[in-house]
């Protein structure tokens, strides 16, 4: 999508270049230009220049020069059309495009940014001055949080109630299931999707909201992080919570931290560590890395580089190779979370990060401190694990480097680990446990793995997802992964959902996921897609109502659970019908996930 060339020229004409470089570096007139430091390497002594007149910029040092536009797209990493687009809306010109309803779509999106800006403020004042939210205050003094950290990440406080956020903003249908601030229940409600929870605002590289993390107090049940879910504008796979603040730093220090949460990257800020982002209960995917190497080539990990395993390494090395950086690993001392040592011995965390060792350094250090060094078994033994580790990587000559000094820590010949590692390589894999089960509306906090993910047996749960993959029209809407109880069947449906195509799925699932979803692209759907739904809901309901009855026997008050039983039985009795109406099932289905998210099914 272009824009229409008269109005980028209004743009560069309406741009003040002095003001423009005067918000990221100091500058002072010397005759008819202006000079200062160059914001786009370090010196000394100034040697950037701005002609004002012809709205132009040249640094006689790194050699950088261009336009306003060429100025904002370097300095806020942003593309072409983007960087167009944040210039415009400072000089308040309405843009137009050169394709058919561009300018639609990215006024749409506009909207709902500043309905999300809507959501972070109200949020973030109820958190302030609310009565309601005297715990959360009290929570968030004891980890830490002062009133200038809560003002800058704009953290906020969803009440215990289940529309006031909806309610006081106005917000219609549309703009709350775009934005996934809330949705219609079942009694025509509209309905907040956060409650009673502390909000993390998400935001994208540019600083516009785009989701929220939620964590539920420590004495509340439920799960302890409740993202948002994948909408227009936030799709987790893609977004890395905290870059909008580190990017600067980021590209000043030429590298990047990433860790698993949201206070961890407070964490890091707090000890004056400005480069942390975090993924957003998900694992780090290839969309993260791609988005990440605009800034940096050094990727640092916070967390058990170890824990997600051989596969998860083996996309690393891949990354490496196909976007031309480089991974490192953080070790913490005792295991420690960065928010927990940023507030115990900072200095131990900016330690760590300047310690950090090379991602195959680490897993071969790894495997060689598990063994025993101290007799020929184990030092056979270790040789073997290493190996393992250096096996799937695709340079040549740094295995080799490893293998020469591995050589001489476990006294093997480096010719015979040569020839060991072509055995190792040629070894059939080992199948790994499958995935524990995620309890009913639990995220994923840890980074997960896909090794030893099984085929999706036949049944309800393999029939909605060749649904997904052949009518995403239809299924897109109606399922959510808290539906499902395969683990392969849960990652499939994650994937197609955080992709724009199945194409663009295959390519970036795991190779277990990504040999399940072909396989099923390639079989008929002869089935009516609301026989799928209805299948998979009533195989669903089923469980709920065994969980609500076992509920109901072991309760004070048995009648609570009465009118949710009472309606399982009766959808269930519909579903048995010959012809089952699809607004029935779709009722039913809106139901389980609801419930299935931890949000009051009696409440709709």
């Amino acid at each position: 999508m272009g824009i229409v060339d008269e109005d980028i020229g209004r743009v560069r004409e309406a741009t003040d270049m002095v003001a423009l470089v005067t918000q990221y570096t100091q500058l002072r007139k010397v005759g008819q230009r202006w000079s200062g430091l160059c914001p786009f390497h370090a010196e000394k002594s100034p040697s950037f220049s701005v002609n004002p007149t012809e709205g132009l910029y040249h640094c006689f040092g790194c050699k950088a020069s261009g336009d306003a536009i060429t100025f904002v797209r370097e300095i806020e990493h942003l593309d072409f059309v983007d960087a167009v687009e944040h210039l415009a809306s400072k000089a308040n010109i309405a843009l137009r495009y050169t394709e058919a309803g561009g300018g639609e779509d990215r006024k749409r999106r506009a909207h709902l940014h500043d309905v999300m800006e809507r959501a972070v403020d109200w949020y973030h004042d109820r958190l302030k001055t609310s009565p309601g939210a005297a715990h959360a205050r009290s929570y968030l003094r004891s980890r830490g949080f002062d009133a200038e950290e809560v003002a800058r990440f704009r953290v906020g406080w969803a009440p215990d109630s289940w529309d006031e956020m909806t309610k006081a903003l106005r917000l219609s249908r549309a703009d709350l299931e775009a934005t996934g601030l809330g949705m219609l229940n079942r009694r025509n409600r509209l309905q907040d999707f956060f409650r009673a929870r502390v909000l993390f605002p998400i935001f994208d590289e540019q600083g516009r909201p785009i989701g929220f993390g939620g964590r539920k107090m420590p004495d509340a049940e439920g799960p302890k992080y409740q993202n948002s879910r994948d909408n227009e504008l936030y799709h987790k796979s893609r977004a890395l919570y905290g870059l909008n603040w580190a990017k600067s730093d980021v590209v000043n220090s030429n590298e990047v931290i990433i860790c698993e949460g949201y206070t961890d990257v407070i964490g890091f800020a707090r000890a004056g560590i400005d480069r942390a982002v975090a993924t957003c209960g998900t694992a780090l995917t290839e969309d993260h890395v791609k988005l990440l190497s605009r800034f940096t080539r050094r990727i640092l990990l916070a967390y058990d580089a170890d824990e997600a395993g051989q596969s998860a390494a083996e996309r690393v090395y891949a990354w490496e190779k196909a976007h031309d950086v480089a991974f490192w690993v953080v070790e913490l001392p005792g295991g420690a979370d960065p928010d927990e040592l940023a507030r115990e011995d900072p200095e131990a965390l900016s330690e760590a990060v300047r310690s950090a060792h090379p991602f195959v350094q680490f897993r071969v250090a790894r495997a060689l401190a598990a063994g025993d060094l101290d007799t020929v078994e184990g030092r056979a033994h270790a040789a073997d694990a290493a190996l393992e580790v250096l096996a799937p990587h695709p340079d040549s000559l740094v295995v080799d480097q490893y293998l020469m000094d591995l050589a001489d820590t476990t006294r093997v010949d480096a010719a015979r680990l040569r020839e060991r590692l072509v055995e190792v390589r040629n070894r059939p894999a080992a199948p790994a446990e499958p995935a524990p089960r995620r309890n009913r509306g639990q995220p994923e906090e840890a980074p997960p793995s896909s090794v030893g993910l099984e085929p999706i047996p036949v049944g309800a749960e393999r029939e909605a997802i060749r649904l997904a993959v052949h009518r995403p029209d239809v299924a897109g809407p109606t399922l959510i992964p808290e539906l499902f109880g395969h683990p392969t069947a849960r990652r499939a449906l994650e994937v197609l959902a955080s992709t724009s195509s199945l194409a663009e799925a295959v390519e970036v699932a795991p190779p277990e996921i990504a040999e399940e979803l072909t396989r099923l692209s390639v079989e008929d759907l002869e089935v009516d897609p609301t026989d799928v739904l209805s299948r998979l809901a009533t195989e669903v309901a089923r469980v709920e109502l065994v969980d609500l009855e076992r509920d109901a026997r072991g309760s004070e008050d048995p009648l609570e659970y009465s009118d949710a039983i009472t309606y399982l039985k009766v959808t269930l009795e519909e579903l048995r019908r010959p012809f089952v109406e699809s607004e029935t099932v779709g009722e039913l289905l809106d139901w389980l996930k609801l419930r299935r998210s931890e949000l009051d099914p009696e409440a709709l």
